[in-house]
């Protein structure tokens, strides 16, 4: 029996199989990278044969997979799945980092690079824009399954979620917006750096640190499921002791990336 929409997280039902939002949107994400892809390539002087093409689709999809999997056991998932060893696999049932992803992605794409011999940072430069695309639906089946919701506020764009009292900040819809700037801000860096040799590279550094800077800042309206930890005194979100690092390797880069070309 066909299901349409039977339960609010997922979107069509086929007997015991169900088509999740969040699956959906992921398929769409990489659908729109494929389509974005060649348009892209030119930016950086690359070039991709079709067999390739597929071969990068199979690498990104299974760094997101298996990096958002498991960073989300490892960053976030404590003690439960040590105690229920099968859930590792479940992905059905929710558990995704997108810092896992990031760190999935890169050894994903990095092991491509070196099998294909294409220029590893070049290839970053292409593919961040389609990445941000991707984050940005990703929040928005965050927000059709109601959740990863803020805390509760009066101001007249909050939102009200099935079973969670108050209205509440919609940082889903803050994550889009945040995701969805850097596509448009990479997206012109990239566009105006072709031919720039000392730019390559800069367009994955400035990502880098624009998420971090505006990830962090999107966590202090996000409602906390996790204990908070301290850092020096300062206590922060995981979410935002995460995107440390990551701010790091983006000054890192983008400073290496200067360097070289001085």
């Amino acid at each position: 029996m066909i299901q349409f929409l039977p339960s609010r997280s997922v979107a069509l039902a086929l007997g015991q199989f169900e088509i999740h939002w969040y699956g959906i949107m992921y398929m769409l994400g990489f659908l729109i990278g494929l389509w974005l892809l060649p348009k892209f390539l030119q930016y950086r002087k690359l070039t991709l044969n079709e067999r390739q093409r597929e071969s990068l689709f199979v690498s990104v999809f299974l760094g997101v997979l298996l990096g958002g999997r498991l960073g989300y056991i490892f960053f976030y998932g404590g003690t439960f799945y040590l105690e229920h060893p099968a859930e590792i696999i479940a992905v059905w049932h929710g558990g995704m980092s997108s810092h896992g992803g990031f760190i999935g992605v890169f050894f994903a794409l990095f092991y491509f690079a070196r099998r294909h011999h294409i220029h590893f940072f070049a290839l970053l430069d292409v593919l961040i824009v389609p990445i941000a695309i991707g984050l940005a639906l990703g929040r928005l089946g965050n927000l059709i399954n109601g959740e990863l919701y803020g805390t509760v506020t009066n101001l007249p764009w909050a939102m009200g979620f099935p079973g969670v009292e108050g209205s509440r900040h919609p940082t889903q819809v803050y994550a889009m917006l945040k995701n969805l700037f850097l596509a448009c801000v990479c997206f012109l860096h990239l566009r105006s750096s072709v031919g720039a040799a000392k730019k390559v590279g800069q367009t994955t550094a400035l990502f880098l640190i624009l998420y971090s800077v505006l990830r962090f800042a999107v966590e202090f309206f996000r409602e906390q499921t996790y204990e908070s930890i301290s850092l020096y005194g300062i206590l922060l979100s995981r979410g935002q002791l995460l995107t440390i690092p990551l701010f790091a390797l983006g000054l890192a880069l983008y400073l290496r990336r200067k360097w070289i070309h001085l």
